[in-house]
């Protein structure tokens, strides 16, 4: 088995900001795993949030050697960037190997289209209308939040986007007290989904706090080992394979989650195609779909995934799986 790493950048269509920052580009590390002379890749975003560089992943990566399976692959690798490159790689790598869709390997039903979200990042209020306008078409808007002022923002959405249900995500970016102040205008402005408001070092907050709106566990849910400590603060958990470690443990989380009583949003670093193929089968029958990296860019892979009025497809095996 072979295994090499590469660094790729995909430009952004325009400039994407968060409360932590922006950003005019994706970089990306893009894995390819061959054996037999079949070749199986897969995508990964390394997040400074986490502590992880395109360096320090490739490292990991590097330092692993050959001799794994995806299955044991779990128990060498924790959850994060690098291991979900090679839980995918290693998923499309059977496919190929076996010429069934990974949906099929997995035991899963044949996947179909889901409404994804469409991310407005975070400006002015000014800007955030005229983004909402110009998207007011799409049945689902992501708002980008996370200051002590967002309610001109909050209202300036909804007039641009009368029509379109409308999620936040706050990036650990309010304090308690924000949160509690906005609460009943989110409600209000038919917000239909707040995640992350709280810094995950400070979501306890959260218990006992009135939920008017869902709340969806993002920087606190990693993998199945996160649910025991969400109790009482959340209502959701947005599984994102650069956080779980790949397909693998996405799908365990989504059945351990929902187990547990917790709706499932799937989402996504900013990346290309490749990086939201796998995802696509997780997002089956999700409360929300935030699969919307690839309309972020200005370029994509070849085979890349189709967005319609129906939402985003499942990936051609071409592209992957």
């Amino acid at each position: 088995m072979q295994i090499t790493v590469e660094k790729d950048i995909f430009r952004l269509a325009q400039v994407f900001t968060i409360s932590r920052g922006s950003r005019t580009e994706a970089q990306v590390l893009t894995v390819r795993i061959s054996d037999g002379g079949v070749t199986g890749w897969g995508e990964c975003v390394p997040y400074a949030r986490y502590g992880e560089t395109l360096e320090s992943v490739t490292a990991e990566i590097e330092a692993l050697g050959t001799s794994f399976d995806r299955t044991t692959l779990q128990g060498l690798l924790p959850a994060g960037a690098a291991r979900n490159a090679l839980d995918c790689a290693l998923w499309d790598l059977e496919a190929k190997k076996t010429g069934k869709r990974v949906w099929e390997l997995a035991g899963l039903a044949a996947p179909g289209p889901e409404i994804t979200a469409y991310t407005l990042s975070l400006a002015s209020p000014e800007a955030m209308r005229a983004q909402a306008a110009k998207n007011a078409f799409r049945p689902l808007l992501k708002i980008k939040l996370g200051t002590p002022d967002d309610m001109p923002r909050l209202e300036a959405v909804r007039a641009g986007a009368p029509q379109s249900t409308i999620i936040v995500d706050a990036n650990e970016g309010w304090s308690a007290e924000v949160y509690a102040s906005l609460a009943p205008h989110l409600v209000r402005l038919g917000v239909a989904l707040v995640e992350q408001p709280l810094p995950a070092s400070d979501d306890a907050a959260l218990i006992g706090m009135a939920r008017p709106v869902p709340v969806c566990a993002d920087e606190s849910c990693h993998d199945r080992a996160s649910l025991a400590g969400l109790k009482g603060k959340y209502d959701v958990v947005n599984i994102k394979l650069d956080k779980t470690g790949g397909l693998t443990e996405a799908l365990a989380l989504r059945d351990a989650a929902l187990a547990d009583g917790y709706k499932v949003m799937v989402g996504c670093m900013v990346g290309s195609s490749l990086a939201m193929a796998p995802a696509t089968l997780v997002a089956q029958g999700a409360m929300v779909t935030d699969l919307d990296g690839p309309l972020l860019l200005a370029e994509d892979r070849e085979n890349a995934l189709q967005f319609d009025a129906q939402g985003v497809h499942p990936p051609v095996a071409a592209l992957w799986g």
